[in-house]
């Protein structure tokens, strides 16, 4: 019985668990990020709670400029309630090769690893919610498709359990 119960604790903790960006690192092409958004892009994403229930859609126009040695990424919202919203990422290679990116909304450092063609991003960022703010974790995987697409796919938790994802949809503009 108790062999049974610390099995199925293992599978529970090990299905929590993400992969290793390591394992993307011959994956083609290779993920530039300063390459990928200086410039203008577009995204376009949705929240979907935990159920599948989509509860928002938006788009947003990506601004990227490099200087001194970070990428600033000014993000401008669009969501389909009508209501708009900035985000102003300021990014920077760290010596070990890991990524560090603050924001207003973002609790700390978010950290990121590049391996081959993906971005997994790690942070806690302040949402608001029905006139509370709560701190949720974020698990964030970007994948560049070609030079010009990227899918992004973000799982956001709070004390371990999922409350939903956000997916977005990248497309560098010419």
């Amino acid at each position: 019985m108790k062999k049974s119960i610390i099995a199925a604790l293992c599978g529970l903790l090990t299905a929590c668990a993400s992969p290793d960006v390591a394992q993307y690192q011959k994956a083609e092409p290779k993920l530039d990020l300063v390459h990928y958004f200086v410039g203008k892009t577009d995204a376009w994403g949705m929240f979907q709670k935990r159920s599948g229930e989509v509860v928002k859609r938006f788009h947003v126009e990506i601004t990227g400029k490099h200087h001194n040695g970070k990428l600033v990424l000014d993000e401008q919202f669009k969501y389909d309630d009508g209501t708009t919203q900035q985000r102003i990422w300021t990014l920077s290679k760290a010596a070990d090769g890991s990524w560090r990116g603050t924001a207003d909304d973002v609790k700390g450092e978010a950290v990121g690893k590049i391996a081959g063609n993906a971005l997994n991003w790690r942070y806690t960022m302040f949402l608001p919610v029905d006139g509370k703010t709560y701190e949720v974790q974020f698990d964030d995987w970007m994948f560049l498709i070609d030079d010009k697409a990227m899918i992004n796919r973000a799982s956001m938790q709070k004390f371990g359990f999922e409350l939903g994802q956000v997916t977005l949809f990248f497309k560098k503009r010419d």
